[in-house]
């Protein structure tokens, strides 16, 4: 494993040979809060990443045994305005760069992910958390609400009622509880997260690049969309997966009974 940003403090990127990027929040004596330096080097990492043929999977998560996230910096979001949020599109950066990257990352929580940390995993495509982890909006109890797609991501994924009453109490709930709710996808033992996370990296980043990015975007239109545009929407990216090599190959492969050799075009 080699690194992929030497420079950087807030985030530390790394790629393996097998595919897989791992990107580290490292504030971790401010419990990796998200300040405007970490978000700009997170984005700035996501963006190269998005370039590099080399990275298939992404796992994100924190240094060492470091809390996940614990939110957005307050020092710094105290000296902001309602007119300087509104010029600087606090926080939409982040947005962006999430939903403008075209590969799968999996994020590995420990300890806790609450307000824009919890937003944050959220916005990535699989979440695996740590037994003790605790997730949570306590924007509420600060006098203002989530802002980087809480409401909405977590309403169309838990419902309503329960988002009611996790954004309006800003009450924690714990990843036990979201794994039954289909928000978690996997509840491990602290020093096993990143592993569990990684396994499942490196299982996608085995299978055709170009095909998983197809799928990702399909899966991606059903959150975004009706289910008549979504199916459309996933007819025209199956029907362009034919055109793929990778395609060609993994049936051959199939009907040949062996091992494919994906080429990733």
């Amino acid at each position: 494993m080699h690194a992929e940003a030497p420079n950087s403090s807030n985030v530390i990127s790394s790629i393996r040979q097998t595919g897989v990027a791992v990107l580290q929040l490292n504030r971790p004596l401010k419990r990796n809060a998200l300040s405007q330096a970490m978000i700009d080097e997170l984005t700035g990492a996501l963006r190269r990443l998005d370039q590099d043929q080399a990275v298939r999977t992404v796992v994100l998560t924190s240094v060492e045994e470091s809390p996940f996230c614990a939110g957005a910096d307050l020092n710094e979001l105290a000296q902001i305005s309602t007119a300087e949020a509104f010029r600087t599109g606090w926080l939409k950066d982040v947005e962006l760069a999430f939903s403008a990257f075209r590969k799968p990352v999996i994020a590995a929580v420990r300890g806790l992910a609450f307000g824009g940390g919890f937003e944050i995993a959220l916005m990535c495509d699989m979440i695996f958390a740590t037994s003790d982890a605790r997730f949570g909006f306590p924007e509420i109890k600060l006098g203002t609400i989530p802002g980087a797609g809480g409401t909405q991501r977590l309403t169309k994924t838990l419902g309503k009622h329960k988002t009611m009453e996790l954004v309006l109490t800003g009450s924690q709930t714990t990843a036990t509880e979201m794994e039954r709710f289909g928000i978690v996808n996997k509840v491990c033992p602290g020093e096993d997260v990143v592993e569990e996370a990684l396994k499942v990296a490196e299982t996608v980043a085995s299978f055709s690049a170009p095909a998983v990015g197809l799928a990702k975007q399909a899966v991606q239109a059903a959150e975004a969309t009706t289910l008549n545009a979504g199916l459309e929407i996933e007819k025209a990216l199956y029907y362009s997966s034919f055109s793929l090599e990778d395609c060609k190959e993994g049936i051959a492969a199939f009907l040949q009974k062996r091992t494919p050799n994906f080429q990733h075009r």
